[in-house]
């Protein structure tokens, strides 16, 4: 399973955000990596720097490689609706972020690791790809022998985050996708149309 493994900070302080979840150390350094900080001289970032930065940050937010994320663009550019709003819908529908977003694991990674161990079931049937994508309607759940786990129940007591199109069964471990979010229902800092203006040169 392909997924990045290179210095989290470092990518958040490049983008200013904590793109990765909550980060002391960007908190401590907040500003551009590199030798000289934020005295360096940043010149204008041509339009085509601005949109592959934009991509870039789409891709490590949700976690997902080159190769894929174009595919994604690819599903999205073909189908009806906003390219760019359609592109963000399907990131936001990939198993792993509905886990992470149900409060079931803590960040996505965690969240992709629970998916690819096996503990996470998708009507029933455990299914271990983090890439599937839900439909609305979809119930995800723990698996039985998983709700024991010291990390998913305490993700869950931490979590706080309540989202109008899923919702969560704290008793029975189980939440439901109810519908495809709306562009304004997504959290994410993203502007797509940059991402769509980059990929149709």
């Amino acid at each position: 399973m392909a997924r990045y493994i290179g210095p989290k900070s470092k990518i958040a302080r490049k983008f200013g955000e904590p793109i990765f979840g909550a980060d002391k150390a960007f908190e401590k350094r907040n500003y551009p990596p590199g030798q000289h900080g934020n005295n360096r001289r940043r010149g204008k970032k041509s339009e085509y720097a601005i949109q592959l930065l934009e991509k870039q940050k789409a891709k490590y937010t949700y976690g997902i490689l080159e190769s894929q994320f174009r595919n994604i663009f690819e599903k999205a550019s073909s189908s009806k609706g906003v390219t760019g709003e359609v592109l963000l819908q399907l990131c936001e529908s990939r198993l792993d972020n509905i886990v992470y977003r149900l409060g079931i694991a803590p960040s996505r990674s965690a969240a992709r690791q629970l998916v690819s161990h096996r503990h996470i079931s998708v009507n029933g049937k455990v299914v271990n790809i983090p890439s599937y994508t839900l439909l609305p309607g979809d119930a995800v759940g723990v698996r039985e022998k998983s709700k024991s786990l010291q990390s998913i129940s305490a993700s869950l007591e931490a979590n706080t985050s309540v989202y109008e199109w899923m919702s969560w069964n704290n008793e029975t471990y189980q939440g439901n996708f109810v519908s495809i979010p709306q562009r304004d229902q997504i959290p994410e800092n993203i502007k797509e149309q940059l991402i769509v203006e980059l990929y149709s040169k």
